[in-house]
């Protein structure tokens, strides 16, 4: 027995992606960096100085080390048996805010245990992804039953309606990603297709007058039942959807005005283009540009930045952490961090895709497709194309939640990796 561990042990180190850890290790580092940068104090200090920032960011570096060699020591086999405890054990912590959660800025998202505070939003993605995968693997399914498609939707949706009632909804709509997941697994496309024509269709209602839209939904079912060459067609059919999607677009107004918070609102209205006030609503936008715009090519220099000095863009150590780099280190040094990320995360996948076992591709699958969202969520917002949400930059923000769970999820993924010259 002991010499079985002590072979297994030998093969996590042999096997291990050494090239995912590089990236990984290169981006805390560089988003150590930047965080120093953006909460360095007039006043000289150490850099362990937990009173900091960026003292407290080098703790939370420090509390990793010990968590991967946690999840690497452990058998492979304990995240895919015991991944419904995990996935419980994170939705109890959602519902456990509603009784002693900490209220910060509306949102009730944190714990908070004298200086020691702990989003569980961060970590239920985790449980989320493995008992997701879990399920698709054991029962083999391809998603052709009802029932199949309603377990894995309400493995989603679960989570989701609790951290909407905090309300965080950033937090929540990452985990609308893992219907990729699901997607590439089998389940239906027009899933997909209807989630993102309602987003479309929801924010051409924005900014197209309610009859003008009405006219070119009718247009195109009409056009699509012309030229669609498919034997099922059925007028009833297309007529039933343009009535739905009227409804849908007559009904935007209403929800815009009426069910949307005003942060929301003000959010979007930045977002189509409307007339808002840089010094209210629209500041956040308008600063997080003008910082990443005046790093030009090649940046200001390592702690030079005016924009971050000046304290401009607000929270810039935290989701709008992607402006110091952009005004520091420049469009060179932004593209070499989009690099970073996205070999990264291709490199994740890749390595899915070699899995010898289904759990083991499908949670790879769930970590690159989260790694993907914060990344493309966190950078749109900053640079107008994505309404402002609080999503953090993976690796890169400051928190110590973030960059624990993040790591849990990379490094789960990596042991799991490592072992697959076990798997038969």
């Amino acid at each position: 027995m002991v010499k079985t561990k002590h072979l297994e042990n030998q093969s996590v180190i042999a096997n291990i992606d050494w090239l995912s850890i590089f990236l990984y290790t290169a981006l805390v580092i560089f988003g150590w960096m930047n965080i120093y940068s953006a909460s360095l104090s007039l006043e000289e200090t150490s850099i362990f100085d937990l009173n900091q920032i960026y003292g407290k960011q080098i703790l939370f570096i420090g509390i990793t080390l010990p968590v991967i060699v946690v999840i690497l020591s452990l058998d492979a086999k304990t995240y895919e048996k015991y991944s419904l405890i995990f996935y419980i054990i994170g939705i109890l912590l959602l519902m456990g805010l509603f009784v002693f959660g900490k209220t910060i800025k509306g949102q009730t998202n944190w714990y908070q245990f004298g200086g020691i505070s702990m989003q569980p939003s961060e970590f239920v993605k985790i449980g989320t992804a493995l008992f997701l995968s879990k399920y698709i693997s054991e029962n083999q399914t391809y998603f052709q039953t009802l029932k199949e498609q309603a377990i894995a939707m309400g493995i989603i949706f679960l989570p989701v309606a609790f951290i909407m009632l905090q309300p965080d909804a950033g937090s929540a709509m990452i985990f609308m990603v893992f219907f990729l997941v699901l997607y590439r697994e089998g389940f239906p496309a027009w899933y997909l297709w209807t989630g993102f024509f309602a987003i479309l269709l929801f924010i051409l209602a924005l900014v197209i007058k309610p009859v003008v839209l009405l006219i070119l939904i009718i247009l195109g079912c009409i056009l699509h039942f012309i030229y669609n060459k498919s034997i099922h067609r059925n007028p009833f059919v297309y007529g039933i959807l343009a009535v739905i999607m009227s409804g849908f677009v007559f009904s935007v107004d209403y929800v815009f005005e009426n069910v949307l918070e005003p942060h929301q609102k003000d959010r979007i209205n930045v977002l189509i283009g409307e007339d808002v006030d840089m010094k209210k609503e629209g500041y956040n936008l308008n600063q997080s540009m003008i910082a990443i715009g005046s790093g030009s090519w090649t940046g200001k220099g390592f702690l030079e930045g005016t924009q971050t000095k000046g304290g401009f863009v607000p929270e810039q150590h935290t989701d709008y952490i992607f402006t110091t780099v952009g005004e520091e280190w420049g469009f060179l040094g932004s593209l070499s961090v989009v690099i970073c990320f996205m070999s990264l995360i291709l490199r994740v996948t890749y390595l899915a895709e070699k899995q010898k076992n289904n759990f083991n591709r499908i949670y790879g699958y769930c970590v690159a497709a989260i790694l993907f969202m914060h990344f493309f969520v966190n950078i749109s917002m900053l640079i107008g194309i994505f309404p402002t949400v609080g999503v953090p930059l993976p690796f890169f923000s400051y928190g110590g939640s973030s960059l624990i769970a993040f790591t849990l999820l990379l490094f789960i993924f990596l042991k799991l990796d490592a072992n697959k010259v076990n798997e038969w």
